[in-house]
């Protein structure tokens, strides 16, 4: 590895690789090669450096792995798995059955992998400050970064072919370099590797040069350079292969040890990557807190914020509170936000409960999705939010951005933590409660509130009683639960208050008889009203999961005091006419269903269907 705060531990002892093949010059040559399918021929031809790794993996004790572009659900029931697949156009995942483990390993393979090349790189980044001191114009964006840095690597190496002496570059002599600079400049602060690389310059650190300075590397080291660089001083370090995989859901490091992730697919995996020293790992987390404009230190040593990616990430520093060392956890953001018909295709929820959803997010009732950590709230939220009517005015407020909305019309506020100002600078603190009493002065259709925790929810109740629509998420297991929560400490809701939210979808994380973990809405319950004698609550239950057949049952049909009292009474339908309004529940259903099964899963083309649709007029109730 290019980085000294992490090592690879590596299953299995790796095959010895013959140093006079060339893997990015003379690949069809190899033996190996020729035993690819051929899917695998064309994924090492443009990354040559997987051709290596597979060198060194021994495919007599465990095979040739299976190469895969694409990962499907069935791969789930696969006992032993020993799979390779790509996350990006240089790293590869490699997934290898532990017999010894329900967590398998996880393998990383970057074009850095195999090499060591801490020796070069101190040389290689002084040469590259005194070029970058000349530049005429700072870079701006990280593509523009990155293509600074391999222009200038480029300038200050050059590549040794195999079989060629040493000597024939260096002018005759061994071309080790004897003195080096030992300054450092904010170019290596910004490194996620470890700042006692510089001592090493000082010790017998010493790297063949050209009789005009360049430094000499084989064609492996060079392309193991090029990628560090790019990643550990413009990317998330050690952590890139980890943030560009698709598959993952969460990523955390518990202290010193490996980082151990949850996958769609394979589930609880541990890395091969870790971390082995206390000090090092600390180092690691502060630059990392750094680099996303949240400094850590030993009086605020705890961060929720938010990567690059839009991923949540919430960092404990320092061994005074965290005992094995200072750890991090990782919650990946889907890059396009799944739709209402993908949690439908995942059984998550019915194409029924989510037209009634639609119906009662569409004339303006304000619901909670509640339930516990990593059950599913954030995303059937955001995926509900597909209902709201196209031409609406929506406010999100949250402490970390995770809500994405496909409205034009949408104001994106998130709250401030005290001395975070913008760019890093210091500043006053503007909490959610600040946010959501702004949001009422800005005339909005719905308001949107990341999660109720404290006394922003006293001002949410407040927006319901004067007619804003509001939705959220909410930590509770039952509607007896959340109601609980919301009238004690720290939210403290008058009761009378309660009934101002009409609807309470309970959300859920739970295990299926073959061990498989899944999400599923629970049940879907309509607040009726608050009796002041019994102090208790009125609610009925609309749709309830049945965990035997997991199915979805309409309990309430017949029975909904929102549509019939609520919406109905909106839309003026007499008394009589009233219980039609279930067959609109019907109707929606078969729109999705439709919607379904003509391809228009993903959220954006969903949003934009629906939108025509109620264009068309085909969404009128009673039409």
């Amino acid at each position: 590895m290019g980085t000294l705060t992490v090592s690879v531990n590596l299953p299995y002892k790796p095959e010895v690789v013959d140093s006079d093949v060339d893997f990015y010059t003379d690949i069809e040559s190899s033996p190996l090669y020729k035993m690819l399918p051929a899917n695998a021929k064309e994924y090492v031809k443009a990354s040559p450096h997987l051709l290596e790794y597979l060198h060194t993996f021994p495919v007599n004790t465990y095979g040739i792995p299976l190469f895969l572009s694409e990962l499907k659900k069935d791969l789930r029931k696969m006992e032993s798995p020993n799979i390779i697949y790509p996350v990006n156009e240089t790293t590869f995942i490699h997934i290898l059955p532990d017999p010894d483990d329900v967590r398998n390993f996880y393998i990383p393979i970057e074009p850095s992998f195999l090499h060591n090349v801490n020796l070069m790189m101190p040389a290689i980044e002084m040469k590259l400050v005194d070029m970058i001191d000349g530049l005429e114009e700072d870079p701006i964006s990280d593509k523009e970064r990155a293509e600074v840095i391999k222009k200038m690597l480029a300038l200050v190496t050059v590549i040794r072919p195999k079989g060629m002496e040493l000597a024939q570059l260096t002018g005759g002599g061994d071309g080790r370099q004897q003195d080096m600079k030992s300054r450092i400049t904010n170019f290596l602060k910004t490194d996620f590797t470890a700042k006692d690389k510089m001592k090493n310059v000082k010790k017998k650190h010493q790297v063949p040069l050209t009789p005009d300075g360049k430094v000499i590397l084989t064609n492996e080291e060079y392309r193991a350079i090029e990628y560090l660089l790019i990643r550990d001083k413009i990317d998330m370090g050690v952590l890139k292969p980890f943030l560009s995989d698709n598959y993952i859901e969460d990523i955390s490091c518990d202290g010193v040890g490996p980082i151990f992730i949850e996958h769609k697919i394979f589930k609880g995996l541990k890395s091969v990557i870790e971390f082995t020293v206390s000090s090092e790992l600390d180092e690691f987390v502060v630059k990392m807190a750094e680099k996303i404009k949240r400094p850590i230190t030993y009086r605020s040593p705890i961060v929720d914020a938010t990567l690059p990616d839009g991923s949540r990430i919430n960092i404990v520093y320092g061994t005074a509170i965290s005992r094995h060392g200072s750890n991090f956890s990782i919650r990946k953001v889907n890059e396009v936000p799944l739709s209402i018909l993908n949690i439908v295709e995942s059984n998550g929820i019915d194409y029924l409960c989510a037209a009634y959803l639609w119906i009662c997010v569409e004339y303006g009732m304000s619901l909670f999705v509640s339930g516990e950590t990593a059950s599913g709230k954030t995303t059937l939220l955001n995926a509900i939010t597909g209902f709201i009517p196209p031409e609406n005015k929506i406010i999100t407020i949250e402490d970390t951005p995770e809500l994405n909305v496909p409205h034009r019309n949408w104001i994106r506020e998130v709250a401030l933590a005290k001395g975070k100002g913008s760019g890093g600078g210091t500043g006053g603190e503007v909490t959610m409660f600040d946010l959501l009493k702004a949001a009422l002065r800005q005339r909005p259709n719905q308001i949107l509130v990341g999660e109720i925790r404290g006394e922003e929810g006293a001002v949410a109740f407040g927006a319901m009683q004067t007619g804003h629509p509001v939705m959220s998420t909410f930590h509770a297991a039952s509607v007896e639960k959340l109601i609980q929560r919301l009238c004690g400490d720290p939210i403290n809701i008058p009761r009378t208050y309660v009934d101002n939210l009409n609807l309470v979808v309970i959300q859920s994380a739970v295990k299926r008889p073959d061990g498989s973990l899944v999400r599923r809405m629970i049940s879907c319950n309509e607040l009726v009203g608050f009796n002041p004698e019994t102090q208790g609550f009125t609610f009925v239950e609309m749709f309830t999961w049945e965990p035997v057949s997991d199915t979805f049952t309409w309990s309430g049909k017949g029975s909904s005091f929102l549509l019939e009292n609520k919406i109905a009474t909106m839309l003026g339908m007499p008394d009589s006419k009233k219980s039609e309004i279930y067959l609109e529940v019907e109707k929606r259903a078969k729109i999705l269903e439709r919607l379904h099964k003509a391809g228009y899963t993903k959220f954006w083309d969903l949003f934009h269907m629906m939108t025509k649709i109620k264009k068309q007029g085909l969404l009128q109730i009673g039409s």
